[in-house]
């Protein structure tokens, strides 16, 4: 019988990051995720792209 379930990503997801936000600091992130349709963590990633983008 084969082998069910999901196939494996090419870049599994393996490392966990978790922020502590304030009140008002989450709310600008939700805000922000909203008015572009994104989800929170795509928002977090989005914003860890521009900052290393304007680094580098």
């Amino acid at each position: 019988m084969a082998k069910m379930g999901r196939p494996k990503a090419e870049s599994p997801k393996q490392k966990l990051v978790s922020v502590r936000l304030t009140k008002e600091e989450h709310e600008k992130l939700s805000e922000y995720a909203q008015q572009r349709n994104l989800t929170l963590t795509q928002a977090v990633k989005r914003g860890i792209e521009s900052l290393y983008n304007t680094v580098s």
